[in-house]
């Protein structure tokens, strides 16, 4: 595992950096992401390593969540700083694990971007960003959210794309600002990145 084994080997068991900010239920949150992900990585057969690194991004990426945004604008880049502040804590939680000597690009822009979605994202980036949104202890839309779990990671690109649908289509009703990096992967998602 790249950058800073034991940080990630001891965040792949559930355990968090002295920074993290969470509570027992954004840990419940987390552990039912990181189960996900390992359900993932052993049907898909990956190595070992490769599945502790999917687990350590689970536990990681909300590693700040409740972190208050005033405390988070200060660690991420100026690209970020117009974020709302509910989703300041993917970019302040990668840009720590940067200061704790954590190099793998892979895992920190899973965890930087996992709220909205990136065109570079690997194949960790694009599992995060579904077991974020497909993690059983969620209450909205269960039985949909159920069914996309079900079809998990067999038909994952088309699980994928549905997610990033439906999150855009939420945007486009309430009204908010789609980010370039999000349109920019949904066109990847399609097969548009050059459109």
């Amino acid at each position: 595992m790249k950058g800073v084994p034991g940080l990630l080997r001891a965040a792949a068991t559930g355990e968090l950096p002295a920074w993290a900010c969470v509570d027992a239920r954004r840990r419940r949150h987390s552990q039912g992401v990181a189960r996900l992900l390992g359900e993932w990585a052993d049907a898909l057969s990956l190595p070992v390593p490769e599945g502790e690194r999917w687990r350590a991004a689970a536990w990681l990426h909300d590693a700040l969540r409740l972190a208050p945004p005033a405390e988070l604008l200060p660690l991420v880049g100026p690209g970020f700083r117009e974020l709302p502040g509910g989703m300041l804590h993917g970019p302040a939680a990668a840009a720590r694990l940067r200061a704790d000597g954590v190099t793998d690009d892979g895992l920190l822009l899973a965890i930087e971007y996992h709220t909205i979605g990136h065109p570079d994202f690997d194949e960790l980036g694009r599992a995060l960003y579904a077991a974020d949104f497909l993690e059983p202890g969620r209450t909205f839309d269960p039985l949909g959210r159920a069914a996309l779990r079900a079809r998990m990671p067999a038909a994952r690109a088309e699980v994928v794309a549905e997610i990033a649908r439906r999150r855009i289509g939420h945007l486009l009703r309430t009204g908010r600002c789609i980010r370039p990096e999000t349109i920019a992967f949904w066109n990847a998602l399609v097969g548009h990145a050059g459109a």
